[in-house]
């Protein structure tokens, strides 16, 4: 049935003579006031039991009543923050300047001492990719070399 058209009066008295087996909620027996029945009690929410968080919606309720707005942090946490960018800074200029006052020789050591961890790394690659027999084959070789160059002297 379809009661839009009828005035709010008349939908409010078809609502009470409808019988409670077509109401899809029932009512709980509890509200009878039956002494016997135990009451159930609303369950705890965990999250706003714990100490944490009761602590923090206090002082957010003291923050808003002071006026103070919820987007600004701490000042404990403004310092860290300071102290820590202050840092970053500082060792960004202490890094430019070591630059500029190497001079072009210790430049050029860098230089020579990047190439040749580069040259040995390459040698540790292509020494990995050979089988094992050369390997072994050319230690033999040094220790013949070794022996042959001690019998001549």
């Amino acid at each position: 049935k379809h009661f839009s058209f009828l005035p709010a009066s008349m939908y409010t008295e078809i609502q009470r003579e409808q019988p409670d087996g077509g109401n899809i909620l029932t009512h709980p027996d509890y509200i009878d006031g039956n002494p016997d029945l135990i009451k159930p009690k609303k369950l705890l929410n965990p999250v706003k039991a714990s100490k944490s968080h009761q602590e923090l919606h206090r002082e957010l309720l003291m923050n808003h009543k002071r006026g103070f707005s919820m987007e600004s942090k701490p000042e404990l946490q403004r310092v860290l923050e300071h102290r820590r960018r202050n840092q970053l800074i500082r060792q960004k200029k202490e890094e430019e300047e070591a630059k500029k006052l190497q001079s072009p020789f210790e430049k050029e050591l860098l230089k020579r001492h990047q190439r040749l961890d580069q040259l040995e790394k390459e040698q540790e690659k292509q020494e990995d990719h050979e089988p094992e027999f050369i390997k072994v084959k050319e230690n033999l070789r040094r220790t013949s070399t070794v022996a042959g160059d001690e019998k001549a002297a």
